[in-house]
């Protein structure tokens, strides 16, 4: 007799359902390799956000004039010697710096530039290094400080 052998039925069950594992296996693949690269791509973005956040504290510190403690203040007083002659009796160093502090309240900036643009004309006049700072304040007032300020990093600030 011939026999004709006869697939069984869990066979066919097997191989009805073996593309669905391949898929299932090939998502698995996918979904580790995904998770795997996470940390590095977190780890990149973490660089760059470190080395971002470092170049904006470097140029704050660049734009940001360092103002050391005074070894001398001037403030313009009646019967008082000129900023000139006040800068002939403090002790010459090159390395200090003369700074002019301006505060107005709102609506007296031009006259609180012109009388710090007076008083660093006079400092520059007598050979001092000037810088000048103005600022809004609760009322108006001009005042020179010498001191020895780190040197801003372009260079002089003549």
């Amino acid at each position: 007799m011939n026999r004709i052998a006869v697939p069984s039925r869990t066979g066919q069950a097997r191989g009805g359902h073996s593309w669905q594992m391949i898929l299932a296996d090939l998502a698995l693949i996918l979904f580790l390799l995904t998770l795997s690269a996470l940390p590095a791509a977190e780890a990149e973005a973490g660089r760059g956000l470190a080395a971002r956040a470092v170049r904006e504290k470097i140029e704050r510190e660049a734009s940001e004039p360092e103002i050391a403690s005074a070894q001398a203040l001037y403030r313009a007083v009646p019967g008082g010697p000129p900023l000139s002659e006040w800068l002939a009796a403090q002790a010459p160093d090159p390395r200090a710096t003369l700074t002019i502090f301006a505060t107005h309240t709102p609506g007296g900036e031009a006259a609180a530039w012109s009388r710090a643009g007076a008083l660093a004309a006079e400092g520059r006049a007598a050979g001092a290094r000037v810088r000048t700072i103005i600022a809004v304040g609760s009322e108006a007032d001009v005042y020179a400080s010498l001191a020895y300020d780190a040197e801003p990093a372009g260079g002089r600030g003549d």
